[in-house]
C-alpha cells in the first residue's frame, strides 16, 4: 500500500519529462516487480483519465496536425468545423495542443460550446492551448488514443502527419471489427488525402479489406455535407439531444 501511495504522488505531477524506465516500458521484457509498478502507473492514469472525462456528455473527437497555426486554410476550415459541432451540441474533444487542435477547440469555444483536451506528455514539450474548459495530461499514448475514442459519437480528421494517421485507422479499425458502434468518420480535405484515397481503393481491389470498409469513412471538403453526415449517422442513429449542452463544473484532475 505504501508503494502505491508513493506512486500516485508522484504521478500528479504531469510537468516533468518521461523518465527512462517509462520509455523503456516497450523495449522488451524486464523484471516482474517492473512489469507490476508499470501496470499500477498505467491504470491510475486511466482511472484519472475516466473520472475527469466522465461528464463531458456526447464528444465528436477532432483529429489534425500541431503544426498549421492560425491563419493556415485548415486551421480556419476547423475552427468552422468545431463552431458547426458545438452548435449541435457536441462536446468537441482534441489532443489539447497547438494547431488544428488548438483551431478546434477555439471553435466550440467561440460557439458557447464546451472544449475538452486530452494532452500527450513528450520529451519536446508540447503545451496545451488556451481554449479548453478543461484538459488532462497523460504520459502514455495509448491511453490517450482510449480517452479520445471511448467518449465520441463522430471522429473528424483533418490533414496531419503519423499521429493523425494513426488516429484514423485506430478508428476505423475499431469499428470496422465492431469493438465500438458504427460512429461516423470524416475525412476533410480531398485534395489532401488524395493518395490515401487511392490506397483504399487499391487494398479494396485486392481484397485485403472489402468494399463495404471503404463506406465507413466520408472524406469531403464540405461542412455542410459533414454536418448532414454526422446529423444522420450519430444524431439520429444514436437518440442524441440536439440541444446545446449547459456548461458544468468538471471535476478536477
Amino acid at each position: 500500500m505504501t508503494f502505491i501511495i508513493i506512486l500516485v504522488e508522484k504521478t500528479k505531477n504531469q510537468n516533468q519529462p518521461a523518465r527512462e524506465k517509462e520509455r523503456l516500458f516497450l523495449a522488451g521484457p524486464r523484471s516482474r516487480i517492473k512489469e507490476l509498478l508499470s501496470i499500477v502507473r498505467i491504470s491510475w492514469e486511466f482511472l484519472r483519465v475516466f473520472r475527469v472525462l466522465h461528464f463531458v456528455g456526447p464528444c465528436v473527437t477532432v483529429f489534425g496536425s500541431a503544426r498549421f497555426s492560425e491563419g493556415h486554410k485548415y486551421y480556419e476550415l476547423t475552427r468552422k468545423i468545431s463552431f458547426k459541432l458545438a452548435e449541435m451540441g457536441f462536446t468537441v474533444m482534441t489532443g489539447g495542443g497547438p494547431g488544428l487542435m488548438e483551431a478546434a477547440n477555439r471553435g466550440a469555444k467561440e460557439a458557447g460550446g464546451i472544449s475538452v483536451g486530452c494532452n500527450i506528455l513528450l520529451p519536446f514539450e508540447q503545451s496545451t492551448n488556451p481554449y479548453l474548459d478543461h484538459c488532462i495530461t497523460v504520459k502514455y499514448f495509448f491511453v490517450r488514443k482510449v480517452a479520445l475514442v471511448k467518449y465520441s459519437y463522430a471522429f473528424i480528421v483533418m490533414p496531419g502527419g503519423f499521429g493523425t494517421l494513426d488516429e484514423l485507422f485506430e478508428a476505423l479499425t475499431l469499428i470496422q471489427t465492431k469493438k465500438i458502434s458504427n460512429f461516423p468518420v470524416v475525412v476533410f480535405g480531398k485534395e489532401y488525402w488524395r493518395h490515401l484515397s487511392k490506397l483504399l481503393e487499391s487494398m479494396a481491389k485486392a481484397q485485403s479489406i472489402s468494399k463495404e470498409d471503404l463506406k465507413l469513412l466520408l472524406i469531403t471538403d464540405s461542412i455542410e455535407e459533414a454536418i448532414e453526415y454526422i446529423s444522420k449517422h450519430s444524431v439520429e442513429q444514436f437518440g442524441l439531444n440536439r440541444e446545446p449542452m449547459k456548461k458544468f463544473k468538471i471535476l478536477a484532475e
